[in-house]
């Protein structure tokens, strides 16, 4: 049976955020994207354990900065990316790390609430 391509889902503005990067970033992240959705490890990633489990960033950079996506890994058949964002130093600002946070916690809870609906549809 074929392996079938998980959905994205983009959280609040990370989708624009992500449009805002250079072509060529976008063209990078794009192609790590595509791999997650076949089940294939991305090329430039790393667990961002900060934020909570199975949350992972994508990484590109250029001369003007480093450029993250983080995502939430495979749940049912979706990849959440939760937060796009430029870095200018090494750490991630806290203020980066709180939204990544805030909108993992408010897919957590939709998920958390899917199964109950479905549970009393049963």
């Amino acid at each position: 049976m074929p392996h079938e391509d998980a959905k994205i889902a983009w959280e609040g503005d990370s989708l624009e955020r992500v449009k805002s990067f250079p072509k060529a970033i976008r063209q990078e992240l794009g192609l790590d994207i595509r791999r997650l959705q076949q089940g294939k490890l991305p090329y430039d990633s790393r667990p961002m354990q900060s934020i909570g489990k199975g949350v992972f960033e994508l990484r590109q950079r250029d001369a003007t900065g480093w450029y993250r996506l983080v995502y939430l890994s495979r749940i049912g058949d979706t990849i959440y990316m939760l937060h796009g964002f430029t870095k200018k130093s090494a750490k991630t600002s806290r203020k980066d790390i709180a939204i990544a946070r805030n909108r993992l916690k408010a897919v957590r809870a939709r998920l958390i609430e899917g199964k109950r609906d479905a549970r009393e549809d049963n």
